[in-house]
C-alpha cells in the first residue's frame, strides 16, 4: 500500500497542482488508514471493499474521533480509491457508494471588534520581533486569509501603494483589499525589520521566523497564543478565528455576501452565508435585549 499512496501524492501534487495543506491532509488520512490495514494483516488493497473501509470508519468512531475527522478521512480514501481505479489497480471504487457522515454546522466562534481591537495592540511596536508580530496579526484580520496562505506570501504579492495583496493557490487567485491599519504595520515591518530576519536577499517569503527560515503555521500558532493571554482573551484562540472574525465583523457592518466569499475564496456562497445566520442572530438577540432590559 505504501507505494501506491506515495504514488498517489505524486499525482496530487504534480499532476493535480493540489496545494501543499491539500497534499499533507490526504497524506495525513491514508497513513492512518494504511497503518490500521497493516495491523489487520489480511487486507489487499487490490481486493478492497466498502466493508472493510466501513469497518475502518466504524474504528475511528470506536476511538472518538470527531464526525468531521471521518468524513475528511472517507473523503480522502475515496480519492485515493478513484486514483487506483484510473491506474487500474482497481476494478472500481469500493469507497463511492459509502455516504459521508452529516456534520452538524456550528457557528463559528469569533472575537467581538474590542477583542480584536486589544489582540492587535499587544506586539512592542519597538521590538523587531513585536513589528514583524503586529504586521502578521494586522494582515490576517484585514484581509480574512488563511495562516497557510499567509505565511506563503511573497513580497512580490503585497501593493501597499494600492492597498492589496494577491492571495495564490495551485488552481487560483484572488486580489484582497487592505487597509490603513495594515499598510502601516507592513511599511513598518518591510521598512525597519524584515531586512534584520532574512538570510538572503533574494529570499522572496514575506514573513520569516526570528532564524530566517519561512515562518511556520505551528510558529504563528504560538505566537497567537502568547498575545491573545497577553490581551486576556479566555478560551482557545485559533488563526481561524481571525478569518471569522474578518468575515463577521464585515456582514455585520453591512457588506454584502457575495464580496465576503470572493475575499475569502469560498467555492459556495453557502459557505459563506454561516455570517449573516450570525449576524441575524446577533441581531435578534440585541432587539430582545433592547426591548426587555429595564436598564437596556
Amino acid at each position: 500500500m505504501e507505494e501506491y499512496i506515495t504514488s498517489f501524492l505524486y499525482y496530487l501534487k504534480h499532476i493535480k497542482r493540489a496545494s501543499d495543506n491539500t497534499v499533507q491532509s490526504y497524506e495525513r488520512d491514508l497513513r492512518y488508514f494504511e497503518r490500521y490495514v497493516e495491523e489487520q494483516g489480511k487486507i489487499e488493497i487490490q481486493s478492497l471493499t466498502d466493508q472493510q473501509i466501513k469497518v475502518y470508519l466504524e474504528h475511528m468512531k470506536d476511538e472518538e474521533k470527531s464526525t468531521a475527522t471521518i468524513s475528511r478521512t472517507l473523503a480522502s480514501i475515496r480519492a485515493f480509491c478513484q486514483y487506483l481505479v484510473k491506474e487500474q489497480v482497481l476494478n472500481e471504487n469500493p469507497a463511492r457508494l459509502i455516504a459521508l457522515p452529516k456534520i452538524e454546522k456550528k457557528a463559528p466562534r469569533i472575537l467581538s471588534q474590542e477583542q480584536i481591537s486589544s489582540l492587535l495592540e499587544q506586539p512592542n511596536k519597538k521590538d523587531t520581533k513585536g513589528i514583524r508580530d503586529r504586521a502578521m496579526l494586522e494582515l490576517l484580520y484585514a484581509t480574512g486569509i488563511r495562516v497557510s496562505e499567509l505565511i506563503s506570501l511573497k513580497t512580490t504579492d503585497i501593493n501597499l501603494q494600492q492597498g492589496y495583496i494577491i492571495c495564490r493557490d495551485a488552481q487560483k487567485e484572488r486580489t484582497i483589499p487592505i487597509g490603513k491599519s495594515a499598510i502601516s504595520a507592513l511599511n513598518m515591518y518591510l521598512g525597519e525589520v524584515r531586512h534584520i530576519l532574512i538570510r538572503s536577499a533574494n529570499d522572496k517569503t514575506l514573513f520569516v521566523n526570528c532564524n530566517g527560515y519561512p515562518m511556520t503555521r505551528q510558529g504563528f500558532w504560538k505566537i497567537l497564543k502568547t498575545y491573545a493571554n497577553a490581551a486576556h482573551i479566555q478560551g482557545e484562540i485559533t488563526p481561524h478565528m481571525l478569518r471569522h472574525s474578518f468575515a463577521a465583523h464585515l456582514v455585520q457592518n453591512g457588506a454584502n455576501l457575495k464580496s465576503v466569499q470572493q475575499m475569502l475564496g469560498h467555492s459556495d456562497i453557502s459557505t459563506t452565508q454561516v455570517y449573516m445566520h450570525l449576524n441575524k442572530e446577533t441581531e435578534e438577540l440585541m432587539d430582545v435585549y433592547n426591548k426587555t432590559h429595564p436598564r437596556a
